[in-house]
């Protein structure tokens, strides 16, 4: 793949990181002297273009016409949406993702202002924090589909209503899957006539909508938190 970062601050330079080690091929976009010297220093190997992301001509010689994907990521709502709308409508770029630094700019990233996926960092981070106060030990891994679905991690409480039981036999939410299980170290694949032991550890993809109901099912406070979860729907 080939990606154009617009930004190589903190988040540009980590994607770059990540892109780069995946073999695709990056060239960042950066109109701070220091942050260009400070990405070529720390990501050997990637094309750095100094200039504005805002700039068509230098994004033209950035290569944005053979680009498959441009992310712009910098700390300027204007400058994310200028990039994102000149790679979809001025050079045809078939993948744009934009982070959002304002909340009250989200309404902008839409595909009228030529976006795809709009990440909106403060939104997300808000919500992880709320799902790790209400959740007891469920963990969130992983938002997936925008966060309409979350892999989440929980260990089975010795007082959970699911110990003993067969996952065939659980009142598991409709739109969640049980993917993988440890036990003493050793992985485990979830299957109806598994039967949950206290301290499992237990992976599931599951509607962001029904996080709740499934921890309610592994952790000690099982009846009550199904119920009201269940009169909730």
């Amino acid at each position: 793949m080939n990606a154009i970062i617009v930004g190589g601050g903190k988040v540009g330079m980590r994607l770059a990181v990540l892109l780069q080690a995946a073999q695709h091929q990056v060239t960042v976009v950066e109109v701070r002297a220091e942050h260009v010297a400070e990405v070529v220093r720390s990501v050997p190997g990637v094309q750095v273009v100094a200039g504005s992301g805002a700039d068509p001509e230098l994004l033209e010689r950035a290569g944005i016409r053979r680009a498959q994907v441009l992310a712009a990521v910098t700390g300027s709502d204007e400058i994310n949406l200028v990039a994102t709308t000149l790679a979809r409508f001025e050079f045809g770029t078939p993948r744009t993702i934009a982070r959002v630094n304002n909340p009250a700019n989200a309404w902008l990233y839409n595909e009228v202002m030529g976006v795809d996926v709009a990440l909106n960092q403060a939104d997300l981070m808000a919500h992880l924090i709320l799902e790790e106060m209400s959740l007891g030990e469920m963990m969130t891994l992983l938002k997936l589909r925008r966060g309409a679905y979350s892999l989440v991690e929980e260990t089975v409480d010795p007082q959970a209503v699911a110990v003993g039981r067969r996952v065939a036999d659980l009142s598991l939410p409709e739109e969640c899957v049980l993917t993988a299980l440890f036990r003493g170290g050793r992985l485990l694949l979830p299957k109806g006539e598994t039967v949950l032991q206290p301290a499992d550890e237990v992976v599931a993809i599951v509607a962001s909508t029904q996080v709740e109901r499934l921890a309610a099912i592994l952790s000690a406070s099982g009846p009550q938190r199904t119920v009201q979860a269940v009169g909730e729907a």
